[in-house]
């Protein structure tokens, strides 16, 4: 899927569930709390700090899945084309940062 399919998608979703989007400021609230939760896991299983037993089962695909539904969300309600978006900015890190990483002593 790609990302104007997965807009679309999102789009018929909110229009057969959700009624209406969230006004921007409540998504972007949202992201925030969907972003904080990502995190929660990655410091937890994979940094330094102890997984607690309630947090062992959380899904990290599942939480970054509500990630990118709420970045379509936002995506859609502003009128951004996130496929042209995404394009163009890879397409601009592939000119400016061709070198950069392979150039980095600390990634060797």
């Amino acid at each position: 899927m790609n990302l104007k399919n997965a807009q679309l998608e999102v789009d018929n979703w909110i229009k057969e569930h959700g009624v209406r989007y969230f006004n921007e400021l409540t998504n972007m609230a949202q992201l925030t709390e969907e972003v904080g939760e990502v995190a929660r896991i990655i410091a937890r299983r994979y940094g330094e700090q102890s997984e607690k037993e309630s947090d062992k089962n959380k899904d990290l695909g599942e939480e970054l899945a509500d990630v990118v539904f709420v970045v379509l969300c936002l995506a859609n309600q502003t009128g951004i084309d996130l496929q042209a978006a995404f394009e163009k900015k890879m397409a601009l890190k592939s000119i400016r940062d061709k070198d950069r990483h392979h150039d980095n002593e600390k990634l060797k």
